[in-house]
């Protein structure tokens, strides 16, 4: 019997460990680096340990500190979560060779699932289905397009996609030094890349005693840089006779390891409904909870009693219902999905029924550039999947988000897409998706809404004039797309007369909330207020918009050509040039890593390369200068 369990992790996945822990009467242990000293994991745990430092690779990656925590604080018990140290076989090996209960498959399955190309091998030989690896050097253009892949891969580190022979070469080198960094292993290999295929994976869950369930499968095709964004359970669209085989493919990918514990056998399924095994995950996965939901099995209790020697009973319940996920980021898909760092002032989901919320954030929390920007899971539970899609989206549209920019609003747009709405989309969904449109109407009203709370709160009169007198006058910055918006009134006798809004009459305004009658229909907007950050919340969506001053400051130019940091992080490469040399256009020079993710910095324009101030390793802030390129005819 396991009495305390240390989570060797952090954010949400140890909150909802933790809640799981609280329900069965198990003590818990967090464990925690300096900038997560004041996280909501570590003080809903019953007691925590420091890992000093920063860095994942000085904190939650060095499993021998973990286990010394662990035994410090009298844990019996440690569960991975996922990421970190969650598929690591040494890591296993040293918590069961401490006299610790591990909570995870045997560390022989963690080892034959570890690499793609191992596992890949174990599975042609137990007859699951599998894509045909191609040789980089004898491949042709009739192969193409190929994705090359890290062995030791996760999470889209270490993947590249070729379309043309002539990048093969390139692509494999950028792979293996990403793969290198991000795993300690620079082994790639290469595969056919199949277009329109659809990420659909299996949840399987098994006890030592021979008993292998599989729990559905999920839909996770819905991707950005090969990272999931939406997940699903049942997968829309799919037959029986397909869902059948990979039923049959999970359970003999299970059983061919000895696995014991929860882990999700993944595959891709080609537009003619032909399934190919991509990899086996021998831990919890992030999108569980869809799968929770629609069977009512806790997998992290069972987790945990599979560990303490239970059996399985003969089958599990049949499922009920559809669940869908969207995982809510810091990060800006506008701008090439860049992650975002900052406080997060509000963070409000409304609850409701058939709503679930895994959060690592609240109020007052701080994004950094250390971790994943993974704010929340929001899942929506229904009896169809029209009703599931329509509850998320409507929760998601209403959620009180201020701080970092989020993509929250692309999650609601996707989930109310025709064509997602449909079912059965492929991993090129995203990347087909139509720009947002763009309606000033709701940004306009959101900017006088600021604008008349901002001059309450400066005056008793709230900008009322009893005579007539100049307009008051105040603007604005619209995130994520920078315009400008500025707001003209005047505010009297005669009530409310704003500029461009003919059709608008001011009902009542506070400090933090104005009502208006638009065009004969009431609207309320709740204004809140963060140094010169504002953020409007109404029914016609949220709008986040920073107070410019009245008379904008000189500011110090950036010299033309300059590429420049969109975010801090660390240099993790730079292209083999040297100053003085010509460069290209578009032309990678420099590769940025911020929150598990690589980001090329290119060239902005053709020209010589003046000016390289970018070196590996080196810790950069947002709009540090990295290089310059002047373009012929200019000068520095």
């Amino acid at each position: 019997m396991i009495s305390s369990l240390l989570v060797a992790n952090r954010g949400e996945i140890a909150r909802r460990i933790f809640r799981t822990c609280r329900e069965l009467g198990i003590a818990t242990v967090a464990v925690y680096s300096d900038p997560d000293a004041d996280a909501p994991h570590v003080r809903e745990a019953d007691a925590a340990v420091r890992l000093p430092g920063s860095a994942p690779g000085d904190t939650y990656l060095r499993g021998e500190l973990i286990v010394r925590a662990a035994r410090t604080a009298g844990a019996d018990a440690v569960h991975p979560g996922y990421g970190f140290l969650s598929e690591n076989a040494g890591f296993a090996r040293a918590v069961l060779d401490a006299g610790l209960t591990w909570i995870g498959p045997p560390p022989e399955a963690v080892e034959a699932m570890g690499s793609k190309t191992r596992a890949k091998a174990l599975m042609a030989k137990a007859g699951v289905p599998l894509l045909e690896p191609v040789d980089p050097a004898t491949a042709t253009t009739d192969q193409l397009p190929l994705l090359v892949k890290a062995a030791a891969g996760g999470g889209g580190r270490g993947m590249r996609l070729v379309r043309e022979l002539g990048q093969l070469q390139g692509e494999l080198t950028a792979a293996e030094a990403e793969a290198s960094a991000a795993f300690g292993d620079g082994e790639v290999f290469v595969e056919p890349y199949v277009e329109d295929g659809r990420h659909i994976e299996v949840q399987v869950l098994a006890d030592a005693h021979g008993t292998v369930w599989t729990l559905g499968e999920r839909d996770c095709s819905v991707q950005r840089r090969h990272q999931k964004v939406i997940e699903e359970t049942p997968a829309p669209g799919i037959g029986d006779e397909l869902r059948r085989t990979l039923y049959e493919s999970a359970r003999e990918a299970a059983r061919t390891i000895g696995y014991v514990g929860a882990g999700t056998v993944e595959f891709l399924v080609s537009g003619d409904g032909r399934p190919y095994f991509l990899e086996m995950n021998t831990r919890l996965q992030v999108e569980h909870p869809v799968t929770e939901c629609v069977t009512g099995i806790d997998l992290v209790a069972w987790q945990i009693r599979v560990a303490e020697g239970a059996r399985l009973p003969g089958e599990p319940a049949q499922p009920s219902g559809h669940a869908i996920e969207a995982r809510l980021y810091a990060e800006d898909p506008a701008h090439d999905w860049q992650p975002r760092t900052g406080t997060v002032h509000r963070f409000a989901v409304r609850a409701a029924d058939g709503i679930r919320v895994d959060s690592g954030v609240e109020d007052g929390s701080t994004v950094t550039t250390h971790y994943d920007p993974l704010l929340a899971k929001v899942i929506a539970h229904a009896p169809t999947r029209q009703q599931a899609l329509r509850l998320l989206a409507h929760t998601l549209e209403r959620a009180r988000i201020h701080g970092p920019v989020t993509n929250r609003d692309l999650l609601v747009r996707v989930l109310r897409d025709p064509r997602f709405v449909d079912g059965g989309v492929s991993t090129a969904f995203l990347g087909q998706l139509p720009p947002a449109s763009s309606d000033p109407g709701p940004v306009r009203l959101a900017a006088l809404a600021a604008a008349l709370c901002d001059a309450a709160g400066r005056s008793p009169f709230g900008g009322w004039r009893n005579v007539p007198s100049q307009p008051q006058s105040k603007r604005y910055r619209a995130a994520p797309n920078g315009e400008e918006h500025e707001v003209r009134y005047r505010l009297g006798r005669e009530g409310l007369l704003a500029e461009g809004h003919p059709d608008v009459r001011l009902l009542t305004h506070t400090t933090d909330r104005a009502v208006f009658e638009v065009a004969g229909v009431r609207r309320e907007f709740e204004v809140s207020v963060y140094g010169d950050r504002v953020y409007v919340d109404s029914a016609l969506g949220a709008v986040a918009l920073t107070a410019l001053p009245r008379f904008p400051e000189p500011h110090t130019r950036t010299a033309p050509g300059s590429l420049i940091a969109p975010m801090p992080g660390t240099v993790v490469r730079v292209a083999e040039v040297a100053v003085g040399d010509r460069v290209a256009a578009g032309q990678p020079l420099v590769w940025l890593e911020a929150m598990k993710m690589e980001h090329q910095i290119t060239a902005p324009a053709s020209g010589t390369l003046s000016t390289l101030q970018a070196a590996v390793g080196r810790q950069v802030e947002v709009g540090t200068v990295l290089a310059v390129v002047t373009q012929e005819g200019t000068t520095e």
